[in-house]
């Protein structure tokens, strides 16, 4: 049954209405220790010290990376293999501890626990929940990686092991690898599912469910630092709060920075395909700065006529894209291979989600490590805004549907677009996807199906749209941070954020390490925020405890 939105757009960009019951007694009030004023005709409403110093460091940053390119291009090349290579152990770990908590929480007494309170109702139906929560949450990496990542892990698996000085594995093959080409296929697609469905989702959905429950049925302000009360107490108001806060925004923007600067190449290089727009850092500034701006129409538009909208749109749009490379290609093949892929992963995931004595360190460390880090990074505004459209689901209700239902979708998405370009290499002997730039990779397999021009044109359209979806929501969650929780600050806020986000991503892009240097940033801002997400379970585990039931 699909429940329709009873409440009015007061809930979506007003401060929540608690219930009485489970109220935690504070003094604050949201936007006490805000700054308000105007510069010429914009308005600002901004809690201080959080946005001044996150504008400041984000600005410090990009003069930085502007000045000193190679310097810059060489120290994040630096912090990402440090990271990736010190602390693998610490994501794969940390992930496992949120999909736990998430399945315990489904099964615990607290599953009935209802967001909002007991008479709570939900304000969107099921259709436009879930558009919003994948569009939102990872539909421009599918776009980037659907074809490319099983087909590299494909390779690589069926490659076998190889070890290189000092016994270490020198392959970028999952686990053990293959032994036979059906094995590589499974083992393949089954490492592809593990970067894309329960673990990502779980972060997302701790964030997500600790901010829901402390604005909804704690009464606190919808901003990152409310979560940590029952751990800081009156103390989260202060420095421990504005440090989590400061560290939310960063890890928000670097993360969108990273999509934005994938969603360029592979857009840039759809359009070579179509068009023979030159596949150049200038094309990919232009692309950014154009995307950017139509972000920011969007977050002038709203939440309702903007993010709601377009996510409603393109997830259409993907539904036909899916649905066209499923009948285009082996269909039968294809469906019986989801089914086959999905118990792989099962199969597999104990062991993908292993985080000591691993002996494919360049796949756990350079794959995993990376993912886990880039979903953390994302999940402060991934979190807040699955939030803000949540409100009156139950807890097992919340959880089921952000956990298992974009999940499956993502195993689909997966099994059809990674196992049509495999099918392509192994059935019919065509490897130009296989032999492809990785942003190409989509376009290349579409090439091999009917109606190319329409496809790869639907294909970049997804593209761009996932990523306005993205900022629209991704801008509006930085704002509500930097404006200490308010949630109807002047619209001008938004756009600035908007605007930060394009200028970091076109920084990154020209810095020595381009790429490499987008990601560095991810892994780097996802590290401290993942200690944030650890304390938070904790927190969680306590506000349920005090709810009434």
């Amino acid at each position: 049954m699909t429940h329709e939105a009873t409440t009015d757009q007061t809930n979506l960009s007003g401060a929540p209405e608690a219930p009485p019951e489970g109220l935690i007694d504070t003094d604050y009030t949201v936007g006490q220790d805000n700054i308000e004023g105007t510069v010429g005709p914009f308005g600002f409403d901004v809690h201080n010290p959080v946005f001044l110093i996150s504008a400041l460091a984000v600005i410090a940053f990009v003069v930085f990376t502007i000045a000193l390119p190679d310097l810059a291009g060489s120290l994040f090349s630096a912090i990402f293999s440090e990271v990736t290579q010190g602390f693998d152990w610490f994501f794969l770990g940390a992930a496992d501890i949120f999909v736990l908590l998430c399945l315990v929480l489904v099964v615990s007494p607290y599953g009935k626990i209802r967001l909002g309170g007991r008479d709570a109702t939900p304000d969107f139906g099921y259709a436009s929940w879930f558009s919003m929560l994948f569009a939102a949450g990872m539909g421009i990496g599918l776009m980037f990686y659907g074809v490319s990542e099983p087909l590299s892990h494909f390779s690589s698996s069926l490659g076998g092991a190889a070890i290189g000085d000092g016994g270490m594995r020198a392959d970028w093959a999952p686990l053990g690898a293959a032994t036979s080409e059906a094995e590589a296929i499974r083992l393949g697609m089954a490492a592809s599912i593990f970067h894309w469905a329960l673990h990502p989702w779980a972060i997302y959905a701790i964030l997500a469910l600790s901010l829901a429950l402390f604005s909804y049925n704690k009464g606190l302000p919808l901003t990152i630092r409310s979560a940590f009360y029952p751990i800081f107490g009156e103390r989260v108001w202060g420095w421990p709060g504005h440090i989590i806060d400061i560290l939310a925004v960063f890890a928000t923007l670097f993360g969108l920075a990273t999509s934005l600067g994938l969603g360029a190449a592979q857009a840039n290089a759809g359009f070579n395909k179509l068009f023979g727009m030159p596949v150049s850092n200038t094309s990919q500034i232009i692309l950014i700065i154009v995307i950017t701006s139509i972000a920011l129409f969007s977050v002038i538009r709203g939440l309702e006529a903007g993010v709601k909208l377009l996510s409603e749109i393109n997830m259409g749009l993907a539904f036909l894209l899916l649905l066209f490379v499923l009948l285009a290609g082996p269909t039968m093949l294809l469906l019986t291979d989801t089914w086959d892929f999905l118990l792989a992963y099962l199969e597999y995931l104990p062991a993908l989600s292993n985080p000591v004595g691993r002996e494919d360190v360049n796949f756990a460390q350079g794959w995993t490590a990376f993912y886990w880090a880039w979903w953390i990074s994302w999940s402060p505004f991934v979190g807040m805004f699955i939030a803000r459209v949540s409100r009156g689901r139950t807890v097992r209700e919340f959880i089921v549907s952000v956990l298992l239902v974009p999940s499956l979708v993502c195993v689909l998405w997966m099994s059809v677009f990674g196992g049509s370009a495999i099918n392509q290499v192994v059935r019919d002997g065509y490897t130009a996807a296989k032999d492809a730039e990785l942003p190409l990779q989509l376009f290349s397999m579409l090439d091999a199906l009917p109606l190319t021009s329409i496809t790869s044109m639907i294909g970049i359209v997804l593209v761009i749209v996932f990523f306005v979806t993205s900022s629209d929501s991704g801008s509006l969650v930085i704002d509500t941070i930097a404006a200490g929780g308010k949630v109807d600050a002047p619209v001008p806020q938004r756009g600035f954020w908007c605007l930060f986000e394009g200028v970091v991503a076109i920084v990154l892009l020209l810095s020595s390490g381009g790429l490499k240097s987008l990601q560095s940033m991810v892994i780097s801002t996802g590290l401290p925020f993942t200690v944030v997400l650890l304390l938070m379970c904790v927190a969680i585990w306590r506000g349920l405890a005090s709810e009434p039931r």
